[in-house]
């Protein structure tokens, strides 16, 4: 990786939300091993943006582009533009699902310097962290110290004080925490601290949300429903501290290192689980809606109040 302009890596990720914070770990370990580089993502814009607002990359590409669907079959006719996209970077680490190695095999034939192919998934019957199982393809680069905490330093202005964000939802219902405990978690929150509540949805929480807030003080609690996910960090960033399920959020949350309480359903916590100083994850042996209110009360001000 020499020469007169700053050679150029390209990382491939595409996955939900928490696969993306997930893979943080190797950006930071690839800034760190080559700060001279030009990073770059090819992902979706909507999750990868804040990658750009933490300053760990340069630039995101879409991987919806139409133009990128011949790399996919084999011996395909490849746009001509696409062709000399690739061509660009010195290396490119691909977390795609490529079993038989088309994609692969078409980007190389580009002039790509060093393919790298990751695994887009752990598995599932190793208890090897996610962070850990993204980092190991970079021992071919010689990086055998990343670190595998997932961290997102966005700067988002002054503190809003004492806001506490919540979010009552995942990608599965299976995940979360029963709705009328939520109910009563806020109703407590309300009663017995001096917290401003941020109550955060997306498209899977549909009108819980609604019902959740229905007759409580709005002086009190905010709703932040379908923000772009980079406001959405820029708005967590503020808070001091979060509690959520085993969902992307959740994952976003720990990384800007807000105190954060999981309460974790059946996923495997040791594959899963945001790492990290200021992470504590109530798990009930995977019966999630045997949660007390008592034990999600006594981790909140543990984690939270206390500091």
């Amino acid at each position: 990786m020499s020469g007169t302009e700053a050679p150029r890596i390209l990382v491939i990720r595409g996955g939900a939300i928490g696969d993306f914070v997930l893979t943080l770990p190797v950006l930071a370990a690839l800034r760190d091993r080559f700060p001279k580089t030009q990073l770059e993502i090819l992902g979706y814009p909507r999750i990868a943006a804040m990658a750009v607002d933490a300053g760990l990359v340069r630039a995101v590409h879409a991987l919806e582009s139409p133009g990128l669907a011949m790399f996919f079959t084999p011996n395909g006719a490849f746009d001509l533009e696409w062709r000399e996209f690739f061509a660009r970077y010195a290396i490119v680490v691909s977390y795609l699902y490529d079993p038989d190695d088309i994609f692969e095999e078409n980007v190389k034939s580009c002039g790509v310097g060093q393919f790298i192919a990751a695994r887009h998934r752990p598995d599932e019957t190793k208890p090897i962290h996610a962070s850990e199982v993204f980092l190991k393809p970079l021992e071919q680069l010689t990086i055998f110290d990343g670190d595998p905490v997932a961290r997102l330093a966005i700067n988002s202005g002054e503190a809003s004080g004492n806001y506490l964000a919540l979010h009552p939802g995942s990608g599965s219902a299976s995940k979360n925490w029963p709705e009328e405990k939520w109910r009563e978690l806020l109703e407590y929150l309300l009663a017995k601290t001096k917290l401003q509540l941020l109550l955060i949805g997306g498209e899977a929480e549909g009108e819980k949300l609604q019902r959740l807030a229905c007759g409580l003080p709005e002086a009190r609690l905010e709703l932040a429903e379908h923000l772009p996910l980079n406001r959405l960090a820029k708005r967590l960033a503020k808070c001091c501290g979060f509690v959520g399920h085993d969902s992307g959020v959740t994952h976003i949350a720990s990384a800007l290192g807000l105190p954060t309480l999981v309460l974790w359903g059946p996923s495997r916590e040791a594959i899963w689980r945001p790492l990290g100083e200021n992470v504590r994850v109530l798990n009930q042996h995977h019966a999630l809606a045997e949660l007390s209110l008592e034990s999600v009360v006594q981790g909140i001000d543990t984690l939270v109040l206390r500091r």
